[in-house]
């Protein structure tokens, strides 16, 4: 299960240090929730709303810091992108690009695999919701190759 969340991490996170460190923390929780628990769960589900949950808390945080620094007239540093050959990169920025929510959406049901019962379960959200999130992400997604490929 570990090369699915660190998947679903690196989709969130956007590089490979981050998702690992998403991974970690999210691990620690769950294993720290599981201590002592006998009932029936579905882990790999579980284990997908914690890497979510730590992600936005993370995000959060950033955004606040990000506010200070802009406050107190400290230029905001900006991510360090990989390379990757021609259409991987242009495929990995149209990610990026989604906002948090569609993002996630789109990974969960179209890089996990997950249905979208599965994917609003992981996120806590009607089905109706997760389909639309994967149509608006999958719609913007397409616009952002378009852009760049026309």
């Amino acid at each position: 299960m570990l090369p699915e969340l660190r998947a679903f991490a690196r989709f969130l996170a956007g590089s490979r240090a981050e998702a690992d460190d998403l991974v970690q923390e999210a691990l620690a929780r769950t294993l720290r929730a599981l201590d002592g628990r006998s009932d029936d769960v579905d882990l790999k589900a579980w284990c997908l709303a914690v890497i979510r949950n730590v992600f936005h808390e993370q995000l959060r945080s950033r955004r606040r810091e990000a506010a200070r620094l802009q406050a107190a007239g400290e230029p905001e540093p900006s991510p360090a992108m990989q390379e990757v050959p021609g259409q991987m990169r242009d495929l990995a920025r149209g990610i990026a690009g989604l906002p948090p929510l569609l993002r996630e959406a789109l990974v969960l049901v179209g890089a996990q695999g997950l249905s979208h019962e599965e994917a609003a379960k992981v996120c806590g959200v009607p089905v109706g919701t997760m389909k639309a999130r994967v149509s608006r992400a999958r719609r913007q997604l397409a616009v952002a190759l378009d852009r760049v490929t026309g």
